[in-house]
C-alpha cells in the first residue's frame, strides 16, 4: 500500500542520475557495492532509492576515506570520500534538478564542478588573455573545501531552492 509521498521526484530523474553515474564508473563505497552489483537488481535497487527520497527517508551512508598521495613526492595525502553508488545516483539526481536554478548564476569565470566546462576552458580563457595583458593573477585556496562551514552552505542551497529533499 502507498500513499502519497513527501517529495515529488519523478522516477526519471532517479534513472537519469543511474546512467550518469554508471557512465562515469568508480569504485565501491563502505558497502562494497560495485556499479555491477548494485545493477543485479537494477530495477529494486533504484525503486528503493526513490521511494526513500521521495518520502523523506532517505540518510546518505558514511563514505569509504581512501588516501591519494599528492604529485611531488612530498609523501603529503590527499583524502577523498568515496560514497556508496545509491549515494552517488542521490547525489546526482539533487544536482540535475538544483543545477538549472543556480547555475545562471555563476559568474562566466568561473570553471570548476561547472556542466560542460573542464580546466582546459580555464587555460584557453587564460592563453587568450596572455596576448591583451602581461601580468596574471594565480589563486589556490589550500583545503577550501575542508574549511566550509556546512551550515552556511545549507542556507545557500536553501535561498536557491524551497525543494527540502535537497
Amino acid at each position: 500500500m502507498s500513499g502519497p509521498k513527501s517529495f515529488e521526484i519523478s522516477k526519471h530523474v532517479v534513472w537519469e542520475a543511474y546512467l550518469r553515474v554508471k557512465a562515469n564508473g568508480g569504485a565501491a563505497g563502505v558497502d562494497g557495492e560495485s556499479i555491477e552489483r548494485f545493477e543485479a537488481d537494477l530495477r529494486g535497487n533504484l525503486y528503493k532509492l526513490w521511494n526513500r527520497l521521495s518520502s523523506g527517508s532517505y540518510f546518505p551512508p558514511p563514505v569509504r576515506m581512501v588516501e591519494i598521495p599528492k604529485s611531488g613526492g612530498s609523501g603529503k595525502v590527499r583524502v577523498l570520500g568515496v560514497p556508496t553508488v545509491a549515494d552517488r545516483i542521490a547525489q546526482t539526481a539533487a544536482a540535475m534538478v538544483l543545477e538549472p536554478e543556480v547555475e545562471p548564476m555563476f559568474h562566466p569565470d568561473s570553471y570548476g564542478y561547472r556542466p560542460r566546462r573542464s580546466a582546459l576552458d580555464a587555460v584557453a580563457a587564460c592563453r587568450e588573455r596572455c596576448w591583451r595583458t602581461d601580468w596574471t593573477v594565480d589563486i589556490d585556496i589550500q583545503g577550501f573545501f575542508d574549511n566550509l562551514d556546512h551550515d552556511l552552505v545549507l542556507k545557500a542551497v536553501a535561498h536557491h531552492t524551497d525543494q527540502r529533499w535537497i
